[in-house]
């Protein structure tokens, strides 16, 4: 349960509780399922609605966002949670990845991509760039990027950033509150928190030496 108390619709006013309706419905519609608990989240930031307001308006226009394939924004996504290790985040970014392209096998393989065949190229690249954003203090390398830009659209590029920065603002925002998984994923395979990983490793870059051009 959240540390504090979360704002009920009987409390709510009629701002807000149109905001749970609208977040509720995307919500059911994005995973496939909806929880008791899917809006705890924003119930904590409801205590001052006009933050509830502009953190809703971000989700919108971010879920507006096509630029990236659906299934690199996944990997993005469910990697800075696991890294982060915010349950509601991977409970939820678990669900969507799978509607978005991800097998079982490869939402477990995450710990390990670097190693696994599961994963192209680009797709590790994308997971690179998901551990170097969060670690603390960033460190994203220039041949890193640079590797990224080979495949990427500058346009593609600040999505990319985006996610992963969104991502780790909700993951600290949900652990510091106590926000638990709320089960968009039950009774299904999850991605596993990685709280001791060593996210200060130097990333791989593939090596597309033999590459035409």
């Amino acid at each position: 349960m959240p540390r504090i108390d979360t704002v009920t619709n009987a409390q709510a006013g009629p701002r807000t509780r149109l905001i749970y309706h609208f977040t509720a419905r995307s919500l059911a519609r994005l995973s496939g399922t909806a929880p008791a608990h899917m809006l705890d989240p924003l119930r904590l930031y409801a205590h001052i609605p006009g933050l509830l307001r502009g953190v809703a308006a971000l989700e919108q226009a971010t879920a507006k966002l096509e630029g990236l394939d659906k299934r690199l924004r996944a990997l993005a996504e469910l990697k800075a949670s696991t890294l982060v290790a915010c349950e509601y985040c991977i409970d939820l970014g678990s669900q969507v990845a799978r509607s978005w392209g991800l097998s079982d096998d490869e939402l477990l393989a995450l710990p390990h991509y670097r190693d696994s065949a599961l994963f192209s190229d680009l797709d590790k690249l994308v997971l690179d760039y998901a551990v170097s954003m969060s670690r603390t203090p960033v460190e994203v390398s220039d041949d890193l990027f640079v590797a990224l830009r080979e495949y990427l659209s500058d346009t593609q590029l600040v999505e990319l950033t985006h996610v992963i920065a969104l991502e780790n603002l909700r993951g600290r925002f949900n652990l510091a509150l106590g926000v638990d998984a709320a089960g968009f994923s039950e009774d299904m395979v999850c991605a596993v928190p990685q709280r001791d990983v060593d996210v200060n490793s130097a990333p791989i870059t593939p090596n597309r030496s033999g590459d035409d051009g």
